[in-house]
């Protein structure tokens, strides 16, 4: 049995879930994170006797960081799509080639399992319902392109004894310890939460794929306990077909549980991605479905927006808060000497 896994991003959004569930199944747990959002999205799980917390950067890590570990699954980048675009250098850096340092890295220590966190943005813009994991890829941003570039690289690397595993992840909601809310189910309800109105762009019509933090967290613990001849080499989109829809639709759901709400579209968007995907592969190879939908996912954010339980500070907007942390480091370099503010 597989005992010992490497989480990387284990303090964030998918992260924060997974690893206490990990945790349950009685795996032992090294959470290697740069911690960006704090620590504190563990805290359930920060006393654990089998939890080990490493705070670094994957572009520098060692073999002491991988020694001992059976499994790898690597959730840590820079995401998303807009965040990707505030520095190319250290995007690609860190989603691509720290990727791929990381991956021959555990390959080389004896690692047996490594199953990376991808996207389906990978599929970019294509009019087509239903694309598969064998369909064209167009990614249309750069973060797109580092998770495929990723891919590629890592499937390279696998076989029996490296078993690599792709999981495109749909587009997820849901409330997390570490919340986003720059993901559209968790925008819009919070947009209709705070104004009782949401903005869609580019007239709505595009589709995204959608699933729940708690099912892409099911996902990973799913591909844990396959057997290797299923999963080895493999590229499984994580979500369910049904939870495809068009953005006017999941702005309509959200009215329906926030009913003042009114909804303004406006024609144009530079976000380009367009794309409707199918999620059979999954339930039939590892008999995989997810537990949650939209409607869910809504009425608990609005729930705990409503009861104090989640906010929207700044760490929840990832964009945002990266160009906060640039220019307050520019600041303290500025204001600095010898290394002290005063």
């Amino acid at each position: 049995m597989l005992q010992k896994i490497l989480v990387t991003g284990g303090a964030g959004y998918v992260g924060s879930i997974l690893v206490p569930k990990l945790l349950d199944l009685k795996y032992s747990v090294r959470v290697l994170d740069r911690f960006f959002f704090g620590s504190e999205t563990l805290n359930t799980s920060l006393n654990h006797p089998q939890i080990e917390i490493i705070k670094a950067d994957i572009r520098n890590i060692g073999k002491k960081e991988i020694r001992g570990v059976d499994a790898v699954i690597h959730l840590a980048s820079i995401s998303n799509d807009p965040t990707c675009e505030i520095d190319q250098d250290a995007t690609k850096s860190i989603n691509y080639e720290g990727t791929l340092r990381l991956a021959k890295l555990s390959k080389a220590a004896g690692v047996k399992r490594f199953i990376f966190s991808s996207s389906c943005s990978v599929y970019g813009s294509i009019d087509e319902i239903g694309l598969t994991e064998e369909s064209h890829l167009e990614p249309v941003s750069l973060y797109a392109t580092t998770k495929m570039l990723s891919e590629k690289a890592m499937l390279k690397l696998s076989d029996r004894r490296f078993a690599v595993t792709i999981l495109r992840n749909a587009t997820i909601y849901g409330v997390s310890p570490r919340m986003r809310f720059d993901l559209v189910v968790n925008l819009m309800t919070l947009s209709a939460f705070k104004k009782r109105q949401i903005y869609i762009l580019g007239g709505g019509l595009q589709w995204r794929p959608n699933v729940h933090v708690e099912d892409v967290a099911a996902a990973f613990i799913t591909v844990m306990g396959a057997s290797t001849d299923k999963i080895e080499g493999q590229i499984f989109n994580v979500g369910s077909s049904e939870q495809n829809h068009q953005i006017i639709q999941i702005a309509k759901m959200v009215k329906n549980v926030i009913p003042d709400t009114t909804i303004e579209i406006i024609p144009s968007d530079p976000d380009k991605r367009n794309y409707n995907v199918n999620c059979d592969k999954i339930k039939k190879v590892l008999n995989y479905q997810t537990k949650k939908n939209i409607m869910d996912g809504i009425v608990e954010i609005y729930a705990g927006l409503k009861n104090g339980i989640i906010n929207d500070d700044l760490k929840t907007k990832t964009l945002e808060y990266y160009k906060y942390l640039i220019d307050a480091n520019k600041i303290l370099k500025e204001v600095s000497l010898k290394g002290k503010i005063f």
